[in-house]
């Protein structure tokens, strides 16, 4: 079931595993295989979970929905303009939530953070531990 998947997904739950093969399945029979397919399971996995580390985690209390401005645009939109993405941090959890995240991480300072500098620490802090996973 882990195969054929990128390396953070892998590493995940199942739920997160399935949420991203059965996209992926779908997108290849609408767009053929390639970096689209790749973005829509990417964009369907972002609506139900949330990266933490190296891996994909459910977002807090099962909240379901976009994470970012640029997963929240239509797809017309997102591809023909795309914004920068949050990376996989879901910018709509609480404050208290990405602190949370952050002490997982070992996020030094975060208590003192506001939501966008704790957003922009975990995004960084992911970036390094998926790249150490990789190594």
């Amino acid at each position: 079931m882990r195969t054929d998947v990128p390396s953070t997904v892998a590493r995940s739950g199942d739920k997160a595993v399935r949420t991203w093969k059965e996209t992926h399945d779908s997108a290849v029979e609408s767009y053929g295989e390639g970096e689209r397919a790749h973005r829509t399971a990417f964009a369907a996995l972002k609506h139900t979970h949330e990266k933490v580390g190296d891996n994909w985690a459910p977002k807090e209390g099962g909240r379901r929905g976009p994470s970012d401005e640029q997963a929240a645009r239509p797809t017309d939109k997102a591809l023909s303009d795309p914004l920068p993405t949050a990376e996989g941090v879901d910018e709509k959890a609480s404050v208290k939530h990405l602190r949370e995240i952050a002490r997982q991480l070992d996020i030094p300072g975060r208590s003192t953070m506001n939501k966008a500098d704790l957003i922009e620490a975990v995004r960084k802090a992911n970036r390094r531990a998926t790249t150490a996973a990789r190594g």
